[in-house]
């Protein structure tokens, strides 16, 4: 009478794992995962807000006790007459296009070249030096002879922009796609994937968070190196608006140039961000 019983259980085994298993796929209990996702969106939006309004504060306290910076009133003030006057939309514009031109061209070039880096030896052999070797050179090192070369009109600035955004992009797609687990690359190969399969279906995805990873770091880069060449030469642009009031210490102004680079720059890394979050909705998250 055991024997049977004993092999009645061994067979619901199985059953009982699916049941454990469709507990946690959509329409078993999801309600805790979302719930907690939730909570811990609310608690870091509460967080961000904590610091900002802190930050603000302490900018605050300091303007009021001693130190020569302008209050954000001030700052807001200056930031109004400048919009009034037309400037600040100028300097804007100006400045934005450059970024995203020279941003968007060195992300589109860098990930293909990384991609080939990484598949292909022959390929690895002949760039990676010299990569490498541009990579260790500052973008605005080389300013002074791309304005020599190319003058000094909206090239040599979208240029310098370009390279910053390529040289940290494509490193960062080259690393993704050596860092690819060789066993999934096997495995496909094993189910008689060819490599442009395996490619596309593999090592796309997988190389995917770097790549994003890249371009964020690439974007930090691109506006530092628009602010730089825009105090050597331009004729609008934040950087050259802050150029300009440093000649006649108009902190205010500096302020204002300051936090529109920071509030763009916030707003375009965020949207990288919403973009990772719908490219690698498969990746685990902390």
């Amino acid at each position: 009478m055991t024997g049977p019983a004993e092999g009645d259980d061994v067979r619901r085994q199985p059953e009982a794992q699916l049941a454990t298993m469709t507990m946690a796929v959509p329409g078993g209990e999801p309600e805790k995962p979302a719930r907690a996702k939730m909570t811990k969106r609310t608690k870091l939006l509460i967080l961000n807000a904590i610091s900002v309004v802190g930050g603000i504060g302490i900018w605050w306290t300091l303007a009021l006790t001693g130190f020569q910076f302008p209050t954000p009133p001030e700052v807001i003030e200056t930031g109004v007459k400048l919009w009034k006057s037309g400037l600040l939309q100028e300097d804007l514009a100006a400045s934005l296009t450059r970024v995203l031109i020279g941003f968007l061209a060195g992300s589109a070039l860098a990930i293909p070249v990384g991609f080939v880096m990484g598949w292909y030896t022959v390929a690895r052999g002949l760039f990676e030096p010299w990569i490498q070797f541009f990579r260790t050179i500052p973008p605005l090192a080389l300013l002074p002879l791309v304005l020599v070369l190319l003058g000094i009109g909206e090239v040599p600035k979208v240029f310098v922009i370009f390279l910053a955004a390529f040289l940290v992009c494509v490193i960062s797609t080259y690393q993704g796609v050596v860092s690819v687990d060789r066993t999934l690359i096997n495995a496909a190969r094993v189910l008689g994937a060819k490599d442009g399969t395996i490619f596309v279906r593999v090592v796309v995805p997988a190389s995917t968070p770097f790549i994003l990873v890249g371009m964020r770091t690439g974007l930090g880069s691109s506006w530092a190196t628009l602010v730089a060449a825009e105090l050597l030469a331009a004729q609008a642009g934040l950087g050259y608006r802050m150029q300009q009031a440093q000649l006649y210490y108009d902190l205010a102004t500096i302020f204002v140039g300051i936090v529109c680079i920071g509030i763009l720059g916030l707003v375009m890394d965020r949207l990288l961000l919403l973009a990772e979050s719908k490219l690698t909705g498969w990746q685990e998250r902390i």
